[in-house]
């Protein structure tokens, strides 16, 4: 008995710094089958494992890691759950792993249980998978000490407009999920600090950068974080406030020659050249205004600086996948009709 329990231990520990040889290792030890039923029941008990290793694990494309993600949700109950309560179940039990076809999988499958779970609140799995991410993406802008300008429950409305099956949801609906998210944020399992709750704390990047002006072509020295696909700057590193705030969904970044100054980046929209990029900054009665940008350029102080913060940008934008997916579906359900 107490082998097994050392045993156990030995596989919890091998699961959270590697979860296939982890499961391997239990399976070998008789501690698990290769049942694909047992292994999602195990890691829904999740005792002693990391939430970050079991999203890892839940996130492969292998056939097998596919059917214990399958079974995995099928342990979830979501009858007679609201859709945000059935997310605050689903979303505790492991940590969303950060890339695009990872999340779309198991929004996706997580979508269609709840569906099955709750028959006829929603047209469609696909509506279904919006509102979710809508939720998440909602839960982010209520809560994110970071974001001034909190969104009202009418934005929250006309962001899911027609996503039924071409037509609304019923506004008592929306208004429980928007009530729900905006008295309670998600609780996200605290591995790692990287989760959906926006943080300063371990920001893919920072250090000091010269902006140009947007109105006033003035070179200025600001603090940037890079985090949570925002780029945040700050007159100094001690400020609380940052003085702007760039959002980078739907922005691309590269490298440019500027006359009056070396190593520079430019931040532009790819699709929509000269037209002013969606941004806020604090203007100098501290104000919240929006910037008056169509581009942002940006310097370092060498080459090697503006093409690290160049790559780490470049994963930032791809890094929050939600509103990619969320379109990608949104166009699905137009399409039908």
């Amino acid at each position: 008995m107490a082998q097994k329990k050392k045993e156990l231990c030995i596989g919890r520990k091998k699961f959270n710094m590697d979860p296939s040889k982890g499961i391997q290792y239990l399976i070998e030890h008789k501690l698990l089958t290769p049942d694909v039923q047992d292994i999602a029941r195990f890691l829904y008990k999740g005792e002693g494992l990391n939430k970050t290793t079991i999203g890892v694990y839940l996130g492969e494309r292998d056939p097998v890691n596919l059917q214990v993600l399958q079974a995995f949700v099928d342990c979830h109950e979501f009858a007679n759950l609201n859709l945000v309560q059935a997310l605050r179940q689903f979303l505790w039990s492991f940590r969303l792993p950060g890339e695009a076809q990872k999340i779309d999988r198991m929004m996706e499958t997580f979508a269609t249980r709840y569906c099955l779970c709750n028959p006829g609140v929603f047209q469609s799995t696909d509506t279904c998978y919006v509102l979710s991410f809508s939720i998440i993406m909602l839960n982010t802008s209520l809560h994110n000490p970071n974001v001034r300008d909190r969104p009202p429950f009418e934005r929250f409305v006309s962001m899911n407009r027609g996503i039924n099956d071409g037509s609304d949801l019923p506004e008592e609906l929306l208004w429980n999920l928007f009530d729900s998210i905006k008295s309670e944020p998600f609780s996200i399992p605290e591995d790692d600090g990287n989760d959906l709750t926006h943080t300063f704390f371990n920001p893919d990047r920072e250090g000091w950068l010269l902006k140009l002006g947007g109105r006033v072509k003035t070179w200025k020295r600001r603090w940037f974080i890079l985090t949570d696909n925002c780029l945040y700057y700050f007159e100094f590193t001690t400020d609380k406030e940052p003085r702007g705030i760039i959002p980078l969904e739907n922005l691309s970044v590269q490298k440019v020659d500027d006359p009056k100054k070396p190593f520079c980046l430019e931040l532009y929209n790819p699709s929509c050249r000269g037209q002013k990029i969606k941004a806020c900054k604090t203007d100098g009665d501290g104000k919240v205004v929006e910037g008056k940008h169509e581009s942002y350029r940006i310097s370092a102080t060498s080459a090697e600086e503006r093409d690290q913060w160049i790559k780490a940008i470049r994963a930032s934008i791809t890094r929050v996948p939600f509103y990619d997916l969320i379109s990608a579906r949104k166009k699905k359900i137009a399409s039908k009709h």
